[in-house]
């Protein structure tokens, strides 16, 4: 075996039983504090069970968690319920046993609960309007930053007598926290709109949960004049984006400055044209009419006599004047198509009308480009050239009435931006407080126990084991003790110098040992000090031997 473990072997034998109880007390003792310190200062993290709840459903779910023994707690907004890491499923079992958290947003499981017999179609209608609404706002929960939603719909109705039919619409009201509640507004209104059938957006109203209203009537994001503002921002953006790329190599990023204003046109308009080619012709019909006509006329005339007056007498009529015509006609039409194309433009983008730009330059880095000596012409010249550049990469017009200004300036140091304040020290130190303290707290009690307890075990164990000093028999002890023989026998001189015990006749090497032994006392009381089991056995067995005597 190793001489350390040998060490620590004989250290621990020679300890006995009542300090190896002790010290297996201390030990146990350490443990026992290392242990409560570290459940302590180390307790298991919360999770979140759930949020957005109800002042009553948090009363409720705290109730059924203390009834089953699982810890809870609520976190600050009070809507919601936080329980130890490790105990989410089985707190979420119980809680649907017992039907919480109740949801006052049912959607189509109102259909489990609704029996098929005696329900009327009104009943029906109304039970899917409601499932409606809850499966809206169960959607509209889901979004970030949404905490509650509540929906309300007014489904279209047509009675018999009406001729016109009611248009659907809705209401919702939402409870929100750290959102841009306009922008989640209208992206609402376009959910809720998708959603029920014949539902457009500017019938849908969201107010929040204080009253306010929201979003309402006609959607903005589809005006005329908000089309206009954000093409505006976005040619604005690009030219001051071209400006950049082309400075930005020469002058660096923070040595100028460009703003950009652009009055843009977003009119739709809408172009018809019609072309016609008067060389190129096609005949498109060729009608031809053909006519041929004879006629003959001939009269006869009777003679006026007396044999017309004469009964049963016939008149005989001569022949009278003859006519004859013969007539023939021709006609021929052609009709002829002149080409011709029709052009219809409708054009929905823009146009830039009027353009104004305008640009400073830091004039110390044009000092220090031209070098320290520079004359305000050689700047001016700069400067001009620096005024092409931009014109060229913003497609600068005259004929437009385009505005350019470049200037050379002074540049104030720290006005390029406000400075974006950094967390200090004692900031990140305060977000971290706690976890700092129970950290601090349990390096100290760890020191502590180490430092009083296990240390000073360690130190015992490894210590090097003392020789240990053999107690004296029982005849040993018998001698060392004066005898009344010896006392008499001994001169009174060498009786006060010398110890008891001494023998007459010994050499001086042997009266000096007994000069320097201790008195008998002494080494009693050093005996009982060293073993006190050998001791009292000892004595045990000299009183025997005088009962026996």
């Amino acid at each position: 075996m190793p001489e350390q473990i040998q060490s620590i072997i004989s250290n621990l034998r020679g300890f006995g039983v009542r300090r190896l109880a002790l010290m297996g007390g201390i030990a146990a003792l350490i443990m026992a504090v290392i242990g409560i310190a570290s459940v302590y200062l180390n307790r298991p993290a919360y999770e979140t069970l759930y949020v957005g709840l109800d002042r009553s459903d948090v009363n409720q779910i705290g109730l059924v968690l203390g009834e089953a023994g699982i810890g809870f707690d609520v976190g600050a907004d009070n809507t919601s319920v936080l329980v130890p890491a490790g105990t989410t499923a089985q707190a979420r079992m119980l809680l649907a046993e017992k039907g919480l958290p109740t949801s006052a947003n049912a959607g189509y499981e109102l259909f489990d609960n609704v029996g098929s017999l005696g329900l009327t179609s009104f009943m029906q209608q109304i039970t899917r309007v409601r499932a409606l609404e809850g499966e809206i706002a169960r959607t509209i929960q889901s979004i970030s930053g949404i905490k509650a939603a509540r929906v309300h719909i007014v489904m279209s109705e047509r009675a018999n007598f009406r001729r016109d039919e009611q248009q659907p619409s809705a209401s919702v009201v939402i409870r929100y926290a750290g959102i841009d509640a306009e922008k989640s507004a209208m992206s609402i209104r376009h959910l809720v709109a998708a959603a029920v059938p014949g539902l457009s957006a500017d019938k849908v109203t969201v107010l929040d949960s204080n009253g306010n209203l929201l979003a309402a009537g006609d959607d903005p994001s589809n005006t005329s004049a908000a089309r206009t503002l954000g093409v505006e921002q976005t040619v604005e953006a690009q030219i001051g984006d071209n400006i950049r790329r082309a400075l930005t190599p020469y002058l660096g990023p923070d040595n100028f400055r460009a703003s950009v204003k652009a009055d843009v046109n977003t009119d739709t308009r809408q172009t018809e044209e019609t072309i016609f080619d008067p060389e190129s012709r096609v005949e498109r019909s060729v009608q031809s009419v053909r006519a041929n006509e004879n006629s003959n006329q001939k009269q006869a005339s009777t003679p006026a006599s007396v044999e017309q007056n004469l009964p049963e007498t016939q008149a005989t009529s001569t022949d009278g004047p003859q006519t004859s015509s013969a007539n023939d006609r021709k006609e021929e039409i052609t009709n002829y198509e002149i080409n011709s194309k029709k052009i219809a433009t409708v054009s929905n983008g823009y146009t830039v009308t009027k353009m104004s730009i305008a640009v400073v330059v830091n004039q110390d880095r044009l000092k220090t480009i031209l070098g320290k000596d520079a004359t305000p012409e050689q700047i001016a010249k700069r400067v001009a050239d620096i005024q092409k550049m931009v014109s060229s990469a913003t497609g600068f017009d005259d004929k437009r009435g385009d505005v350019i200004d470049v200037s050379a300036v002074e540049f104030i140091d720290g006005l390029d931006g406000e400075p974006v304040q950094q967390a200090g020290i004692l900031d990140s130190i305060g977000q971290y407080t706690g976890t700092l303290i129970n950290a601090g707290a349990f390096i100290v009690v760890v020191f502590l126990v180490a430092f009083f307890g296990l240390r000073p075990m360690a130190s015992a164990l490894t210590a090097k084991a003392t020789p240990a000093i053999a107690g004296p028999n029982f005849d040993e002890v018998q001698r060392s003790l004066p005898t009344p023989e010896v006392t008499a026998s001994v001169e009174p001189s060498v009786a006060i110098g010398a110890l008891p015990g001494a023998r007459p006749g010994s050499t001086p090497l042997d009266d000096l040992r007994q000069k320097i032994r201790p008195a008998p006392q002494d080494r009693l009381a050093r005996m009982v000090d060293i073993n006190e089991e050998r001791t009292a056995q000892i004595l045990r067995k000299w009183a025997a031997q005088e009962v026996a005597a």
